[in-house]
């Protein structure tokens, strides 16, 4: 098989990871360093979303996405600010993992694995990649990996939350993240590749017709 970028490169994981991790660092520092504010805490994580915002949109990158992760910070803050619980800044966080958890289950159950249709759209092939029976079992096995990378968060953040352990939430948080991001892009990758069949051209060449008999 050919041995294309990894799954890391395609998807900008490290990107998406220090979007993850740099607000919830400093909504945790902004609570701590200000008597355990809620207050504190929002503007803090906010002014941090509104930095990796200004500098993603210097860089060039799309305004729509930065502009996704930016509300998500703003939503959390306002969660925290409304309910009065500073654990609650996490509870956007939770609800996400949840519906990605079921969502990516879904998908490959009803065959149309989220990690093909992302890759696939990043590769600009549309859904060629589903008429390559080894390239769609490749992605269903790979999006498992996925399925388990939600999962364990979910089983991480729910004790802490139920026990209002804002501190380490927040420390899990930051370590489930690029940590755990970067674990689930490796492993995915591998299960990839080794569910394609030798000389399998790779991600990039699907193949829809079948070869010729020899």
């Amino acid at each position: 098989m050919a041995q294309p970028e990894s799954l890391a490169e395609l998807l900008n994981g490290r990107r998406a990871a220090v979007d993850a991790t740099v607000p919830a660092a400093g909504y945790l520092a902004g609570w701590l360093a200000f008597g355990q504010s809620i207050w504190g805490g929002a503007i803090t994580a906010v002014v941090c979303a509104l930095a990796i915002s200004w500098w993603r949109l210097r860089r060039g990158e799309k305004p729509r996405a930065v502009l996704i992760g930016l509300l998500g910070v703003c939503v959390a803050a306002l969660i925290a600010l409304r309910t009065g619980n500073a654990a609650d800044f996490f509870l956007l966080q939770l609800f996400s993992n949840a519906a990605s958890a079921l969502a990516w289950s879904v998908s490959i159950v009803i065959r149309w694995p989220l990690l093909g249709v992302i890759v696939g759209a990043v590769l600009g092939q549309k859904t060629r990649w589903r008429r390559d029976p080894a390239l769609l079992r490749a992605y269903m096995r790979g999006s498992w990996i996925w399925v388990l990378q939600y999962l364990i968060r979910l089983a991480v953040f729910l004790p802490l939350y139920a026990a209002d352990q804002v501190a380490a939430l927040g420390v899990a948080r930051i370590a489930l993240t690029w940590p755990l991001v970067a674990a689930c892009l490796a492993v995915s990758w591998w299960v990839i590749r080794r569910s394609l069949p030798a000389g399998h051209p790779g991600l990039r060449h699907p193949v829809t017709e079948p070869a010729p008999a020899s």
